[in-house]
């Protein structure tokens, strides 16, 4: 329930008790590690996730969860791997977790480019579970790479009214924009900060999505770091690390920033966004040699696994260009 909820402090407090009561419980160590993963407790998630296997060798919630740990640490063959080991032991009634599964192996793919094989695995999680949510926001990540934005649009459309979330909004929203569709879009974001905004003080928020809004659309960089210091404060993960990184940089704190994203990038994440971050921080700090090869990791890595603004595409496009030791 605490987990569901995003209380992740309150929920590795309570797994830790219950671990304490129940040693050899299976789910006990996979609350641990769900915890710990969304806290950035990043050594203590990995014992927990391999307790898991110990305790029930080739368990699929041990095996999918070591592999959300492997795509972390930058091994996204090795997730791959695990994922599909997964699907493997998913008995033909258990339809919402192949089709899970099969999304996730998408989501792997589409993070180092393989976008046909994505799609295949998308249309088949959709051919098992129509409408889900979760596969048709991956498709529309493919759509965006293949710059097919009025389908991508469509689907996120289906996907916000099957899922009402405030960030799935904020992902329809940038989608209009590549779109071209301006007047809608900017009704999204308007829609979508409200929506935000009425979560932002409760754990289940979606605050990474507020601060990236503050900060690429609406150039309101105070409020981004505002909202970003509050949720570094509840959780170190990867991806609060880059959504502060960004908001310290577009403060003009870029030395900060770079130790946020630096840790980051520590834990051995290959995103294609965090990448682009960490380029432009660090060319920002004078680090044109780095911040090449981090422009460069992002062009090897990016496919639309994440939804660039066209004002953000534009402005990290002349960043890269920047850093290029062509550039005169």
């Amino acid at each position: 329930l605490l987990l569901g909820k995003h209380e992740f402090a309150a929920a590795r407090e309570e797994a830790v008790k219950l671990n304490k009561r129940m040693p050899d419980d299976v789910m006990v160590y996979g609350f641990l590690t769900d915890a710990n993963a969304e806290l950035g407790n990043y050594d203590e998630a990995e014992k927990a996730a391999q307790l898991m296997l110990n305790l029930r060798p080739g368990n699929s919630p041990g095996v999918t969860r070591a592999a959300y740990l492997r795509e972390l640490f930058g091994d996204v063959d090795g997730a791959l791997e695990l994922m599909n080991m997964a699907l493997e032991s998913t008995g033909p009634s258990e339809v919402e977790d192949a089709a899970w599964i099969h999304t996730q192996i998408a989501h792997l793919q589409l993070s180092v480019g393989k976008l046909d094989d994505a799609e295949k695995n998308l249309q088949k999680a959709l051919a098992m579970f129509p409408g889900y949510h979760y596969a048709l926001g991956n498709l529309a990540k493919v759509r965006i790479a293949q710059k097919r934005y009025g389908e991508a649009v469509e689907l996120l459309q289906q996907r916000y009214q099957a899922a009402l979330h405030a960030e799935n909004l904020y992902d329809l929203a940038q989608a209009l924009q590549l779109a071209g569709k301006t007047e809608e879009a900017n009704k999204a974001f308007a829609d979508f900060e409200q929506k935000s905004l009425r979560e932002t003080t409760i754990a289940d928020n979606s605050n990474r999505e507020l601060i990236f809004y503050y900060a690429d659309h609406a150039q309101q960089p105070l409020k981004a770091l505002e909202v970003a210091a509050r949720e570094f404060g509840r959780r170190h993960d990867v991806y609060t690390l880059d959504s502060y990184a960004w908001a310290l940089h577009v403060n003009g704190r870029n030395k900060e920033a770079r130790q946020q994203i630096d840790a980051a990038l520590a834990v051995g994440i290959r995103d294609a966004r965090i990448f682009r971050h960490a380029g432009e921080i660090a060319l920002a700090a004078g680090d044109r040699a780095a911040a090449q090869k981090y422009f460069h990791e992002a062009a090897t890595l990016d496919a639309g696994d994440s939804i660039p603004t066209v004002a953000t595409s534009a402005r990290l496009s002349d960043a890269a260009q920047q850093a290029s030791p062509n550039r005169r």
